[in-house]
């Protein structure tokens, strides 16, 4: 009805008899004192009777000021926005500036189709209302906010109708909304056709090629900006740490700070990520004390971040001192916490905290039971895993994910129960997926299961030919079993199927700076050194080998 709704709408001339009064009722600025008085902490009574102190007053004839009034307790009392429809339906010639009003405040709530009920009364309005830029600008954002391209669509053709396609306002919009949609060629085509971008529009194509990968088009864009907001920076820094370029994400963070821009709470979180990722424990202290020190505000994503830092770089006192430190925590809080534990192997620890998390009313959801699922994994406790895993569907309606039947496989093969695990896959109600057999895999592995390692290793190759790890785990299978022939059989194998094994990689921390090495990488610049340090290093285990053998044999 949505779609049908702007196939239908007529279209009016940018000259339209109303646009003076649209110029007029945007530069109505100048609020009534007793408007002012609609905060976000007013309650219901507090608006009602500022509702009827201006009624009583003869006030909300004027059809600004009723405006005004509605669009207050819109956006700035967004609790009550159902009051400021009912204050809608009883006025009187209601401005161009009020319905956009509730058009944006519908867009940013959880009813954001609402949008386009005051978009029909725009087209229908007795005063011949015609859409203006901040329309459709908001209209924009609504098909964002309902992750709609159907009706994303609808609203461009629309706007194109109208004439507003080439509106700076619009056009950013609308590189957001095909980035809530996913679609990145949408972006690159709207961001084209603007022929000087301003620094909004370049800001929301750098955050969109950052936030779906194209950091690489994001970087150049950025680096040709001649100002950079912090929301570039932001999403720049976020884009890198999503991606995995950790590094990257710490330099350009230190370059932001040398170039004295505002750090928040949005740069500390991906900062915090890319500390996470690295396992930069001494880049993740300094974060940190940089938010203590700089009073950053404490929120919920910045705290779950810190928590998450803390237990990826294996500090699980500072992460649950944070933790604890918590005012507020919510379910991925709790999450965080509880994975950190199952994590860093204390098991029995994650399953306290989580039934501390149920006694705190928390309800827990897919993520908090990756994490149970993983705990009891990690200190074989079958029983207790296996009961976690049905309470999800029977007591808290969660539907098990893949990520879960991996784990219970992991469950049960690490405890050594390898027909047990064999049989979870087998009765799964989904096909199983590599990473349950990819465990069970592991789990044969570890307990020299060569016949059962085979059969797993079989069925990841028929879902992911070049899936280098069921090879080179089958091939450690044999390796243990000293089966040379079979061995030499796997790597034949991969070298006829062209499957390569990526190269092995470690990162260590020295001195807060991080360094990552590669099998066969030359490209460190101290690499020299290191290979003198490594022959020394060598040569003196030699000689420790030769003492020891004296030593034992005098």
């Amino acid at each position: 009805m949505i779609c049908a709704a702007f196939l239908r709408c007529p279209k009016y001339p940018l000259d339209h008899p109303s646009s003076s009064l649209i110029m007029s009722s945007l530069r109505f600025i100048a609020k009534h004192p007793t408007i002012w008085m609609v905060e976000p902490c007013t309650t219901l009574r507090e608006l009602k009777q500022i509702h009827t102190q201006l009624f009583i007053n003869g006030l909300l004839n004027n059809p600004h000021l009723a405006g005004q009034f509605i669009a207050s307790i819109a956006l700035n009392n967004p609790s009550n926005l159902y009051y400021s429809n009912q204050v809608l339906d009883h006025s009187q010639k209601p401005t161009l500036f009020t319905f956009n009003s509730m058009i944006r405040a519908h867009s940013k709530s959880s009813t954001p189709h609402r949008s386009f009920h005051f978009y029909s009364k725009i087209l229908h309005s007795i005063d011949n209302l015609a859409p203006d830029n901040y329309t459709f600008t908001f209209l924009v954002r609504t098909s964002a906010q309902l992750l709609a391209p159907q009706i994303g669509s609808s609203v461009y053709c629309a706007l194109v109708k109208y004439g507003f396609e080439h509106d700076p306002h619009v056009q950013s919009g609308l590189i957001y909304m095909y980035a809530e949609f996913g679609d990145l060629v949408a972006c690159h085509r709207v961001f084209s056709s603007i022929c000087e971008p301003d620094l909004v529009c370049q800001t929301a194509m750098v955050s969109a090629c950052a936030k779906m990968g194209d950091v690489g088009f994001a970087r150049k864009l950025f680096d040709k900006m001649s100002q950079k907001d912090p929301i570039a920076w932001n999403a720049m820094i976020s884009g890198y740490a999503q991606c995995g370029q950790s590094r990257e994400a710490l330099t350009l963070f230190n370059l932001m700070q040398r170039e004295g821009v505002k750090v928040n709470e949005v740069s500390m979180v991906s900062v915090l990520s890319a500390c996470a990722h690295l396992g930069a424990l001494d880049q993740g202290r300094w974060a940190h004390v940089y938010i203590e020190r700089n009073k950053l505000r404490m929120t919920l994503t910045l705290g779950t971040a810190l928590i998450d830092m803390y237990s990826k770089c294996g500090n699980m006192n500072k992460a649950m001192e944070a933790f604890w430190r918590m005012k507020e925590k919510n379910v991925y809080t709790w999450s965080s916490a509880i994975g950190g534990l199952a994590m860093n192997g204390a098991g029995e620890k994650c399953l306290e905290l989580f039934s501390l998390m149920k006694q705190d009313g928390v309800q827990p959801n897919e993520v908090t039971f990756v994490s149970v699922l993983r705990g009891c994994s990690v200190v074989g406790l079958v029983e207790e895993g296996r009961k976690h895993f049905v309470s999800m569907s029977k007591v808290y309606g969660i539907e098990p994910q893949l990520e879960h039947y991996g784990l219970m496989v992991d469950l049960y093969g690490r405890a050594g129960r390898l027909d047990e695990a064999l049989n979870f896959i087998n009765s799964m109600p989904v096909r199983p997926h590599v990473g349950a057999w990819g465990a069970l895999l592991n789990a044969c592995k570890i307990y020299k299961n060569m016949e059962m390692g085979e059969l797993a290793s079989r069925k990841i190759v028929e879902m992911e030919a070049k899936n280098h790890g069921a090879y080179v785990l089958l091939s450690n299978i044999y390796a243990d079993t000293k089966d040379w022939d079979r061995v030499g059989n796997v790597r034949q194998t991969m070298n006829i199927k062209g499957v390569r094994k990526q190269p092995g990689c470690s990162v260590i921390e020295v001195g807060g700076e991080v360094h990552e090495f590669f099998v066969g990488d030359k490209s460190h610049p101290r690499y020299a050194e290191i290979q003198v340090m490594l022959g020394e290093i060598a040569k003196r285990l030699k000689l420790l080998d030769k003492s020891l053998y004296l030593f034992i044999n005098r």
